[in-house]
């Protein structure tokens, strides 16, 4: 059950925080999203954090650094995670008003936060009509699609692994990887936002085929500062 917080702490890391509603991950395990005041966050079950309100520049950067290296007017996007939407709303403001952006969200009630106790964060990007929400696991869509996408962005991970969801893992392997690249057009970027770097994945993605970047972007709003990897990988032709 979503509760009221206005009570609570605005200070994130310490005890006082607001269990707002908790979220069955499919295939087992659940989330928690928490209130501080203002801010919330986003944690596993074992008080692993997810993402925080306070810290959203490499989720940002993920959306913004795709839309400045495509060099054309991208007709169609897929963003894996919706979070916090802060991915979202940075792609909103850097793709045309063309773009179709769809979301694939794993969980339900990652959505009912976002258009209830999070809506003042998400803002109005769910009802953008260029955007599309799909209730499924974002490796299906992938999966499923060929040559459609200008570019895929996944953040459905703490990094290239299956913390969160342990199905997740089949985005990172060689299969997997391959499948992305044959879902994006010639030319289309397949960007991954981690927590950390990691260099075997970035072997296994130019063993794929892609050719890569990997950014490392300071979050200084995290608390402490954070230091993220972002993977830019770009199928050829």
């Amino acid at each position: 059950m979503i509760d009221d917080c206005h009570a609570a702490s605005s200070a994130p890391y310490d005890d006082s925080g607001v269990v707002v509603d908790t979220a069955r991950i499919p295939g087992g395990g659940y989330l928690s999203l928490i209130c501080y005041g203002e801010d919330y966050e986003i944690v596993l079950e074992d008080g692993e954090q997810l993402m925080g309100s306070w810290a959203s520049r490499s989720e940002e950067a993920l959306a913004t650094l795709v839309a400045e290296r495509l060099g054309r007017a991208p007709q169609k996007i897929l963003i894996g995670g919706l979070g916090m939407g802060f991915t979202l709303a940075a792609a909103r403001r850097a793709l045309p008003a063309a773009t179709a952006i769809v979301v694939a969200e794993l969980v339900p009630r990652i959505v009912t936060w976002a258009e209830g106790p999070l809506a003042h964060i998400v803002g109005g990007s769910l009802s953008d009509p260029r955007v599309t929400v799909a209730l499924r696991d974002v490796h299906d869509v992938i999966t499923e699609t060929g040559a459609a996408f200008d570019a895929i962005l996944l953040d459905v991970d703490n990094g290239p692994d299956g913390l969160v969801h342990l199905a997740n893992e089949r985005l990172y392997s060689p299969w997997g990887l391959r499948a992305a690249h044959a879902a994006l057009r010639p030319g289309g970027i397949l960007a991954i936002w981690s927590a950390y770097p990691d260099p075997d994945f970035s072997a296994r993605l130019r063993d794929a085929g892609f050719a890569i970047e990997e950014i490392d972007v300071v979050d200084r709003e995290a608390r402490p500062e954070a230091r993220h990897t972002i993977w830019l990988a770009r199928r050829g032709g």
